[in-house]
């Protein structure tokens, strides 16, 4: 790592960056970034490691999920509770009705930036730059809004200041005490058939910790009961945003991207010669790599060794993001290559990104039969390998949004228009996700 520095991925190139209009004002918030404090330390993404390398060892489920890209409109107490509880509700399905416990990673405190697959967007004839994230650019659509903007960075620092502050407090503060299991279900919740198997778990969860109250173990004199450890992720898409918070740990002497625990790289910018390769190779987070129907398996064992040359456990998610009609077709050969190679990786699935589709009535959407049905396929893929399926990674919600079809509430393409609040991919409302969590847990089980 002799050749590598924080800022040496500018002499690579790089791609999905906006065409900011005046540099200097670019490098004049960069500087204002590096003087402000870490938005989360060295030590915690190092626990995060530790943790992610019982994932990679089978002993452990990674659970990531949260916005597709945090908003500063939509920035509320409320809204990051409620995703909070839903992913608690997730996490408490999985540890019980899977057996397993669960490493907890939020899509939050940071995933402002958004690749695109085109620079422009054209309406009624009006060509204008291409919405990238609130960290970039706003999404209505005027020229002024489009016009990417350095100073939209340091609000992206400090609303993710603030979501961080409330969550430690949430995580901590006994909002996720294992005693509160009932009230982490959302009103809209309770009146779906998923609602009847969450409140019988949460009755047998109360039976277990009044069983182990009664042997002497309580909220008091046990943390586990009362707190959870919670990280956040982010793409590591904004490069100059990245450099300017990473920090030398002072106890280790390595580089972290302290903007948050773990950063991934996605299918647009995993090119081996570029610049979002170059700078995540350098810093000791923990990473995700996003891994796609187009994946090569000589290129992704490159890949590997470039992110991850210790082959370290812990060290490299790679995030399978297929498609419900690709994954049976493309993952089995690169899992077995990145197997047969004695690469130590997580493996999880994005049942996501790979099947968006376009509704008839205009909205881009994705149907939760074919979200379901990639991760039983990937479950599926890892038991005739003899492999671990180690995590999901997923874009959701806890409000109760209409942008997937189908679901216990059958969401038609009418129901889109409802309550589509994206501002860019559809999620998975907290019913959706819960009828996940469910399926993951058994599947979870019989793998075990």
């Amino acid at each position: 790592m002799t050749d590598w520095t924080p800022d040496s991925w500018r002499g690579k190139t790089i791609r999905q960056m906006p065409n900011y209009q005046n540099p200097t004002a670019v490098t004049a918030v960069e500087q204002q970034l590096a003087n402000l404090p870490p938005l989360v330390f060295a030590g915690e993404a190092r626990q995060l490691k530790k943790e992610l390398a019982k994932v990679a060892r089978g002993e452990a489920f990674l659970l990531q999920g949260g916005d597709c890209a945090e908003s500063f409109r939509d920035f509320r107490t409320n809204h990051i509770r409620d995703t909070f509880m839903a992913l608690l509700q997730m996490a408490v399905v999985l540890t019980y009705g899977g057996q397993s416990p669960v490493v907890k990673v939020g899509r939050i405190a940071g995933q402002f930036a958004k690749p695109r697959s085109t620079d422009n967007e054209t309406i009624d004839g009006v060509t204008l730059p291409s919405y990238r994230g609130d960290i970039i650019n706003d999404i209505e659509f005027t020229a002024a809004a489009r016009e990417p903007d350095p100073e939209r960075m340091l609000k992206a620092y400090h609303q993710s200041a603030s979501t961080l502050n409330l969550i430690r407090a949430f995580a901590q503060g006994g909002l996720a005490d294992l005693h509160q299991v009932h009230k982490w279900n959302q009103n809209f919740v309770e009146k779906s058939p998923q609602s009847a198997r969450y409140q019988s778990l949460a009755e047998r969860i109360d039976e277990a910790l009044a069983f182990m109250s009664a042997c002497g173990i309580s909220p008091e004199n046990t943390a586990q009961i009362r707190e959870t450890q919670f990280y956040t992720s982010h793409e590591a898409l904004l490069l100059p945003y990245e450099q300017a918070l990473t920090r030398k740990d002072s106890f280790s002497g390595d580089w972290y991207d302290c903007a948050a625990h773990m950063v991934w790289i996605g299918d647009r910018t995993r090119q081996l010669d570029g610049a979002h390769l170059e700078f995540c190779r350098g810093i000791k987070n923990p990473l995700g790599l996003k891994v796609g129907p187009s994946t090569d398996p000589e290129e992704l064992i490159r890949l590997i060794d470039i992110l991850n040359p210790n082959n370290e456990a812990g060290r490299l998610n790679l995030i399978v993001r297929m498609g419900a009609e690709q994954i049976g077709e493309h993952f089995p050969r690169l899992l077995r290559h990145v197997k047969a190679e004695g690469r130590s990786v997580v493996w999880s699935s994005d049942p996501m990104h790979g099947n968006t589709i376009k509704a008839s009535t205009g909205y881009k959407t994705r149907r939760v039969d074919d979200i379901l049905a990639e991760v039983r396929d990937f479950f599926a893929i890892h038991k005739a390998e003899g492999t671990y399926a180690g995590g999901v990674h997923f874009e959701m919600t806890g409000r109760n949004v209409t942008e997937c079809l189908g679901g216990a509430f059958e969401i038609s393409e009418t129901d889109l228009a409802d309550r589509y609040h994206t501002h860019c991919d559809p999620r998975l409302n907290a019913d959706q996700a819960l009828e996940l969590a469910f399926l993951i847990a058994d599947s979870l089980k019989q793998s075990r």
